[in-house]
């Protein structure tokens, strides 16, 4: 489905379940798409505990361009097309997630747009090789609990288990995760699950 934001349109892939109790709005990663192994691991793993999973190309992808530019325009067209998204689907918890740079977007609109959660792959610590330039402070700003997976091989770096609110390093992993995307799957499905329960609220 095509969503126009302020900055252009947006292509959302929605994969839908029977009895839904959560909305997952997932992204990509600076240079990538929405079929990367660990999002498509992802959405698989949260159809199975009932979330109802929107994997967004956002305007600048749409557009052919390999990074987003302006912060501000990338936040404010999110926030556009994840409002757009709950309204097709009213009365279910949003949680929004993504990997590398798509974790970045996450987090610093997770309260303008009412998330109760953050999914964070490979949330890109800082550019490699240069650990000084932390970008921890987005995490800590997310304003609601936010699950970190990362692997400990990742040149962007592994955030700090206090910046999060569960940490997990994945031994052999890289930025990319493709040795073995099902386990980050696992990981985000497990989490979600109790987080999503009636009686965890």
């Amino acid at each position: 489905m095509e969503i126009m934001t302020p900055h252009g349109p947006a292509l959302a892939e929605v994969d839908e379940v029977a009895d839904p109790r959560f909305l997952l709005v997932l992204t990509h990663g600076s240079a990538g798409g929405v079929d990367a192994p660990d999002l498509l691991a992802v959405r698989d793993a949260a159809a199975g505990v009932g979330g109802v999973v929107a994997r967004v190309l956002q305007p600048f992808r749409m557009r052919g361009a390999r990074a987003p530019g302006s912060a501000v325009k990338q936040d404010e067209a999110w926030t556009a097309l994840v409002a757009e998204l709950r309204g097709r689907y009213p009365g279910l918890p949003l949680v929004q997630g993504g990997r590398s740079n798509g974790a970045r977007v996450a987090c610093r609109t997770a309260l303008a747009v009412k998330a109760e959660a953050v999914v964070a792959l490979a949330f890109p610590l800082h550019p490699p090789g240069k650990p000084e330039r932390s970008r921890a402070e987005e995490l800590r700003a997310a304003g609601v609990d936010v699950l970190v997976v990362s692997g400990d091989r990742d040149p962007f770096g592994v955030p700090d288990e206090a910046d999060a609110a569960r940490l997990v390093v994945l031994p052999g992993e890289g930025h990319d995760f493709k040795k073995d995307p099902a386990r980050v799957g696992g990981v985000v499905a497990e989490w979600l699950e109790a987080r999503m329960r009636p009686d965890s609220a």
